[in-house]
Parts: C-alpha cells; sequence; structure tokens
C-alpha cells in the first residue's frame, strides 16, 4: 500500500512541477514584456502572440528540468529525506537547467529571449519550486501526525543500534512509521523499549510476516549475533517485505561511508574524509594560501597596533610560540600574540586558561576576548601548518590525555587544524566540552565541502570572534 501512495505521489510530484515551470515561465514572460509596473523599464513586443511562440521552448524545458530533478533525487520519498538537502539538490537542477537554457537558446538561434527574461525564470522557478515543495512535505507531514499513510515496521534483534532506530522513530511523529514489535532471543516476554514491545523470539520472524503485512523490517542485531544475519535476510526477501539493515557498529563509521569495489567484493571505509581527495585537497590549500596573503594584508594595521600594546603591556617577547599536534600527529609551532606574563615552561604547559585566570595581563584578556591574539596564525596557515577553517589544533600534553579517554579524539588529526572550526562557531570555545567539540569537529571532517568553510568563515565573523568562554 505505501509503495502504491508512493507511485501516485511521484506521479504527481512529476505534473506540478512540470506545471510550476511552465507558469514560472508563463510569470516571467508576464512581468518581461507584459506587467504595467515595467512598460516604461522593458520595451514590449507581440505581448501574448510573442508567449505562444516560445511553447516550443518549453516543450525542450520542461523534460530536461523534470529529468534533472530525477537525476539529483528529488522524487525520492520524502520520509527521511533531509530539507536543507533537498532545498541544495533543487537549486543546484536548477541552475544546470538555466546553464541548458542559455545554450539551447544560443545553438538553435531563438530570437528574442532576452537576459533579464532568463534571469527572471530562473529565480521565480527556484522559489516556485521550492514553495511547492515546502507545501508537499508540510502536508504530507500532517497527514502522517493525524495517522495516516503509515508505514508499519517491525524490528529483528534488540541492540544499541535498536535502541537508536526506535529513539528517532519515536521522536519524528511526521515520518509517519509505526513500530509493531521486537523479535529477539535474548528479551524476556513482557520487555518493552519506549513502549515498543518484544513479540517473540527470532524464530518466529516467518509466520509472523506470513500472517501480517508489514511494509518494512529492520534488521539491527547486536553484533555478537551476527551470524544469523544470514538466515534473518533471507526470510525477510522470502516474506517479500522490504528490508534493511542497521549495523550495531553505526558508531564507528560516518553517516556517509564511502563503498568500494574489490572485484566484486564491497569494502566500506570507515572513515570518509573528502580532504583526502587530491583535488579537495589542493582546493582547499590554494583557498587558504589566497585567504592568508588577503588577510595579512587586510590586518596588518590592527596586528601592529596589538603589537606595540603587547609590548608595552609587560616585560617578554610579543609573540608567543606554543607546541601543537596538527595533520598526521605532527608536532608544529603555533603563533599568537602573548596575552599572559612569562612563565616557566612546567607553569604554562599545566592547564587550560580558566575565568579571571592571574596569568593572563589586562590587554591579554582584551585581545583574547576578541581573538585578536589568533591573528599571527595567519602565517602558520601561509606556511601550510594549519588551515583557515579545521579543528583547533591541542598541546601534545593534552592529545596524549584526551586520545586514551574520549572515543575517536585522534580522527581531527586526519586534517590540517584550523584557526576557526565548525566547533568553534557553535559555542565549543575554551572551557567546553571536549566531547562535544569532537562530535562537532569529526561532522567538518566528514562533511567537508568548499561551501561549509565558507559558511563557517561567515559565521565566525558574525559571531565567533567574540566569545564568552575566551578566558
Amino acid at each position: 500500500m505505501i509503495k502504491e501512495n508512493q507511485k501516485y505521489l511521484n506521479r504527481f510530484h512529476v505534473v506540478l512541477d512540470a506545471l510550476v515551470i511552465y507558469c514560472s515561465f508563463c510569470l516571467s514572460y508576464y512581468i518581461r514584456y507584459i506587467c504595467p509596473l515595467f512598460k516604461d523599464i522593458f520595451p514590449r513586443f507581440g505581448y501574448w502572440r510573442q508567449l505562444w511562440q516560445y511553447q516550443g521552448i518549453l516543450l525542450v524545458l520542461i523534460p530536461v528540468y523534470l529529468i534533472l530533478y530525477a537525476k539529483f533525487n528529488l522524487y525520492k520519498p520524502k520520509r527521511f529525506q533531509n530539507r536543507t538537502s533537498e532545498y541544495a539538490n533543487l537549486i543546484k537542477a536548477n541552475s544546470i537547467g538555466m546553464v541548458f537554457f542559455f545554450i539551447y537558446i544560443i545553438f538553435m538561434k531563438i530570437p528574442h529571449v532576452s537576459r533579464s527574461l532568463q534571469l527572471m525564470f530562473y529565480v521565480l522557478s527556484m522559489l516556485l519550486t521550492i514553495a511547492e515543495r515546502a507545501a508537499i512535505r508540510y502536508a504530507l507531514e500532517r497527514t502522517r501526525r493525524k495517522g495516516f499513510n503509515l508505514k508499519h515496521v517491525v524490528v529483528i534483534g534488540f541492540s544499541a543500534a535498536a535502541e537508536a532506530y526506535i529513539d528517532r522513530i519515536k521522536s519524528n511523529p511526521q515520518w509517519g512509521y509505526t513500530i509493531h514489535g521486537i523479535f529477539d532471543d535474548n528479551l524476556k516476554p513482557d520487555f518493552s523499549y519506549r513502549n515498543t514491545f518484544c513479540i517473540g523470539k527470532l524464530r518466529d520472524v516467518e509466520k509472523f510476516l506470513q500472517n501480517t503485512s508489514m511494509d518494512e523490517v529492520a534488521i539491527a542485531l547486536s553484533l555478537k549475533e551476527y551470524y544469523k544475519l544470514g538466515d534473518m535476510v533471507a526470510i525477510c526477501e522470502k516474506s517479500g517485505v522490504h528490508t534493511k539493515f542497521v549495523p550495531d557498529y553505526y558508531k564507528f563509521i560516518s553517516t556517509n561511508p564511502v563503498t568500494e569495489d574489490l572485484n566484486g567484493l564491497p569494502v566500506i571505509n570507515i572513515r570518509n574524509v573528502p580532504l583526502t581527495n587530491t583535488v579537495n585537497k589542493c582546493i582547499k590549500r590554494l583557498v587558504d594560501i589566497i585567504g592568508s596573503i588577503v588577510c595579512i594584508i587586510l590586518f596588518s594595521p590592527i596586528m601592529a597596533v596589538v603589537a606595540v600594546l603587547v609590548k608595552k603591556s609587560s616585560p617578554g617577547p610579543i609573540i608567543f610560540c606554543q607546541e601543537r599536534v596538527g595533520l598526521h600527529n605532527k608536532p608544529f609551532k603555533m603563533y599568537k600574540f602573548r596575552s599572559m606574563g612569562v612563565q616557566s615552561a612546567s607553569k604554562e604547559q599545566k592547564a587550560w586558561t580558566v575565568h579571571n585566570d592571574p596569568r593572563v595581563t589586562p590587554v591579554g584578556r582584551i585581545i583574547r576576548k576578541t581573538s585578536l591574539d589568533e591573528l599571527p596564525q595567519l602565517f602558520n596557515v601561509l606556511k601550510g601548518d594549519m588551515s583557515l577553517i579545521g579543528p583547533r589544533p591541542e598541546r601534545p600534553l593534552f592529545v596524549e590525555k584526551f586520545k586514551e579517554e574520549i572515543p575517536r579524539y585522534m580522527i581531527k588529526h586526519q586534517v590540517r587544524p584550523g584557526m576557526t572550526g565548525w566547533a568553534q562557531v557553535c559555542g565549543f570555545r575554551g572551557d567546553t566540552s571536549i566531547e562535544g567539540r569532537i562530535e562537532h569537529d569529526i561532522f567538518y571532517i566528514e562533511n567537508w565541502t568548499l561551501s561549509f568553510d565558507i559558511k563557517i568563515l561567515f559565521l565566525t565573523v558574525f559571531k565567533g570572534f567574540v566569545n564568552k568562554n575566551a578566558y
């Protein structure tokens, strides 16, 4: 039943997309050539007669757009589809469609299609398709919350993965999932987790699926029971029900794992690190070099003023060098404007700076609060020790401590450390949760894109320089 509903929804979606694209073009034409508000801005000609001549363009343009939407997975079920990801794919598809529109007009030598009309069509088609999809998503979520169009599921095996699966289903009623129970050999008959009850042993699964109409089975066996996985998959596929595997090792692999084909053998990479790709590394390094040079030039007057203030504030050097751990666990010297009085190496290494730390000078307190003490790290970026964006580097003493205490801590050293990062703009700076910081660092490492770096850079400018946790 769910599959039939999805099929009809997809057909409706395709028709609606085609209608929206057509209306976007007609509305763009109306604004450009007919709307009285623009009669003194744009020359008008042919009015609706000219629009009729454009129908041939739409006969080509609409199918191209629909194919692009399909290629960008815009007709996938919306139960789990991330809203931001959907809109990002929609923008990409529309942008490629616009490029095709432009090339098609030139290649076919079609007259009287102005650049302003193309621009209006691009903007309107983008806005209207986003609005259309937002409306469909809203309607579907409302319908599911009311108990309609539900997907009926049963869970095989109870593990940490099963708990995580049930937690997410229960926390998102708009997905429209109903869990009928759990099959597991190690649970007592009266066991329940978040009002989801144990309804039998693994040997009961086959009979249950024969006598009920489930839409989906989620196999979430614990690691020690993986030897039963083959039998469970065979039983589920024999019943014809759609089967999903929720791995109990989900905490050890990325959310978007990369799979290699080793002559027919699938091999899953434990960690997906986009910056191990040569092209991505070159792009990021080029941006770092250009960005650091530009920033050094722009901030040189500020750095000169800070240098004078630091020198006058207390005896000692202007620049403070401290050993940090960087890419591939290699140590490097990180530069900062000195914000403390000169102290012995043993005292300097003993701990992080805390609130009202007596070691910090009055000038140091200001430049730490405003992150001006970090500006010399632009030279670290230029040298290649650091990047503009990345996980913040830590001292060797704390690296040795945290790698034993915090799971996955050392993953951060698979990329260059940064002057600012995703964790910092999300508030994990200074004396805050190391676990939370690492989670954000890993998310950044696994999901790096140039646009993500730009987003972090803007967030740093608007809310990252001054921070209440920077003592």
